[in-house]
């Protein structure tokens, strides 16, 4: 029997959405069907029992947040009174009875008197639409436009937490979320108050009609007496008033309480409890007040009778915040003592975060928001830059501050080790020239710490004087920004995590399940990380993964080596890697290797565990590395980037031998040339150059 009931109430829940449906159209069909009067009584309680519900709940919500459905409820409720209205209006005039909790509200409410009925009603719709009303009206209206107001400064703090690493991904995504949600039911707040607003008015128009309406079907439909019509019709047009009116109050005062909520741990009562009772002082000196009050005429009685229950709500709260105290003393006495009995948990210790920031202290400002620092917003511009450019998702990146630097010191690191470091005038601006020094510009000489091109700090005073002089001038955030960005740019393959891997790939699931499925058949999660850490080396974006896995997939088959699958997928990424060193008229200005030198380097080549090698002699490689650079020297004098076009096999080897001395080379294999590219040889490294 228990397991039936438990299916029944499983089968209810589940189909609440059709329940609430068929009670909407049931409330607007009761606005046309004539309702027995029973039943209209029992309608007549379960308004009044759900606004008193609806009260409740409010003073017992935390977060406003957690009554999100008020502003819908507050539709369906006024709907449904207005219901209720027009079906006791409709057996008043047909029957001159509507109910009994009619009749007894205009009988008992209000003693059976036509005008205290009709004073006591008016009152009650003042206090609903000129007090309480148009007050939630009004905070509504001022917390959504605050709360919209005040969105962006709350994403980018949330932002800067999940820079700062307090918060993760998910966090901050739950964050932002509620902020949303916050937003919207402020705004749905507003709107719902002028459903409120509208039924107090309604009321009043409705009592008038009512009263109208009963005396014209008294008199003359009837056939009652002027006075015995306006009593009857009059005394029942109240009752209705006052039996709908005093849930509108209550759904008003709910709604008041849920707007002006303030941020707070706990409940209504539980706030106002501690809050209004946390000062004994203010106790006594209202009794005192009260007690003089009552020296100058006032009722005695009353006024002892307060004062006393204030002294001695006073006494007791005095004696129980001195006791608060002890046992939170003897609390916190025992909690240190039960510390210093633990040994030393040193496994936060071992942590090593991805990604740091370190700053002396002269830096620290950069970084604070109340004195202007937004280099934690650059940092997520950051993030969103190498995610569009390389698709590498970037960690979190830890900004602290370090007392052991010099004060105008910066380093970054990467799991613990330091791979770049700089030095910044907060206060002044980095000029670099077009190539003509400026010497009537005081500064103090530097290096720009990205490129390292000569550049001097300049003061503020003359920023624009080195501007008019051709100088690109930047300020402290930019210059530490732009390093950082380079940094990444140049270090993500060595970032590139196992677990970045993973979150890449779910990613990728979510467009292209086979793609992922498939290459995870034939290569494991490290294996494709190596991969990807080959692309990221050489600065290819690895944004488009379903062509690389795609790629892994049709060759991981026939070969697990990691340099060859590597190629593979340059070659499927060619056009992204092309892209990007195209001009206007697609064109590729290249270098080429004379085919003796490019067969000698390919004989050199030797496999091993490790992926393979090149083992030309020294003197060769010193001399090929000589004639790429005069290569490389000419290609840039003339404005084009540095390429050098070779065999897909020769591609590798040569890369990482020359990516040390010569970063800015690229190379590529005659693979990743792409139907349509005009490739323009402009030079040729001969054997001779390198012999």
């Amino acid at each position: 029997m228990a397991t039936t009931n438990i299916s029944r109430g499983k089968r209810l829940a589940a189909n609440t959405d059709v329940l609430a449906a068929v009670g909407i159209v049931s409330v607007v069909v009761m606005m046309v069907i004539p309702l027995p009067s029973f039943l209209l009584d029992i309608l007549l309680t379960l308004s009044i029992s759900g606004s008193v519900l609806i009260l409740m709940l409010s003073m017992f919500t935390v977060d406003p947040l957690d009554f999100s459905a008020l502003p819908s409820l507050l539709l369906i409720m006024t709907l449904f009174r207005l219901s209720l209205n027009v079906s006791t209006t409709r057996l008043v005039l047909l029957n001159g009875y509507a109910g009994e909790v009619v009749l007894q509200f205009g009988q008992f409410v209000v003693g059976g008197s036509v005008v205290v009925g009709l004073v006591v009603f008016i009152i009650l719709v003042i206090v609903n639409f000129l007090v309480i009303t148009k007050g939630s009206e009004r905070v509504s209206e001022v917390a959504a436009r605050f709360t919209l107001d005040a969105m962006p400064g709350k994403q980018m703090a949330i932002d800067a937490d999940l820079n700062s690493g307090l918060i993760n991904e998910l966090q901050a995504r739950d964050r932002r979320k509620k902020i949303q949600q916050e937003a919207d039911f402020y705004g749905a707040m507003d709107g719902a108050s002028k459903f409120v607003k509208g039924d107090a008015i309604a009321g009043i128009i409705i009592l008038f009609i009512n009263i109208i309406g009963g005396f014209i079907t008294g008199v003359f439909l009837r056939g009652e007496s002027m006075m015995q019509a306006l009593q009857t019709y009059t005394l029942l047009t109240i009752g209705d008033g006052l039996v709908t009116q005093i849930p509108a109050l209550l759904i008003s005062t709910s709604t008041g309480l849920i707007v002006t909520r303030a941020t707070s741990d706990t409940n209504l009562g539980h706030d106002l409890s501690k809050q209004l009772m946390r000062s004994p002082k203010a106790l006594f000196i209202t009794a005192g007040v009260l007690v003089f009050l009552a020296f100058f005429g006032l009722p005695m009685l009353p006024l002892f009778l307060v004062a006393a229950i204030m002294v001695a709500a006073g006494v007791y709260l005095q004696k129980n915040t001195k006791q608060i105290v002890v046992d939170e003393s003897a609390a916190a006495r025992e909690t240190e003592i039960e510390e210093s009995k633990k040994p030393e948990n040193v496994l936060n210790l071992l942590q090593v975060d991805n990604m740091e920031l370190e700053l002396g202290y002269a830096l620290i400002a950069l970084v604070d928001a109340q004195q202007g620092g937004d280099l934690l917003d650059r940092i997520v511009l950051i993030r969103r830059q190498v995610a569009s450019e390389l698709g590498f998702i970037v960690p979190v990146i830890r900004v602290r501050d370090n007392m052991n630097l010099q004060p105008n010191q910066y380093i970054i690191k990467i799991r613990g080790a330091e791979v770049a470091s700089g030095e910044l005038l907060a206060d002044h601006y980095l000029g670099m020239s077009s190539g003509i020094e400026d010497e009537s510009i005081p500064g103090i000489p530097t290096k720009e710490p990205s490129f390292g091109l000569d550049a001097k700090w300049i003061s503020a005073i003359y920023r624009e004087q080195a501007e008019l002089s051709g100088y690109t001038v930047v300020d402290a955030p930019t210059v530490l920004a732009t390093h950082l960005t380079e940094v990444i740019k140049s270090n993500a393959w060595e970032i590139l995590s196992r677990q970045d891997v993973k979150i890449l790939l779910d990613h990728a699931k979510e467009q292209a399940p086979a793609a992922v499925d498939d290459a995870l058949e034939h290569l494991n999660l490290g294996q494709i990380q190596k991969i990807l850490s080959n692309l990221l080396r050489e600065r290819v974006t690895i944004r488009d993964m379903v062509t690389i896995l795609e790629t892994l997939a049709d060759y991981a088959s026939g070969t697990k080596d990691i340099d060859r699958l590597s190629e593979y997928v340059r070659q499927g990424l060619s056009r992204q890697i092309l892209q990007q060193l195209l001009g206007p008229d697609k064109n590729l200005p290249v270098l080429t290797l004379e085919p003796k030198l490019e067969q000698q380097i390919l004989d050199s080549i030797q496999p091993s565990d490790f992926g393979s090698y090149l083992t030309l002699d020294p003197r060769i490689l010193q001399g090929l590395m000589q004639s790429l650079s005069k290569e490389i020297e000419k290609m840039m004098l003339k404005g084009y980037n540095p390429v050098l076009v070779c065999a897909p096999v020769v591609r590798i080897n040569l890369k990482r031998v020359t990516e040390r001395q010569l970063p800015q080379l690229i190379i590529l294999s005659y693979n990743e040339l792409v139907h349509g590219v005009q490739v323009q040889a402009v030079g040729m490294v001969v054997a001779g150059n390198a012999s």
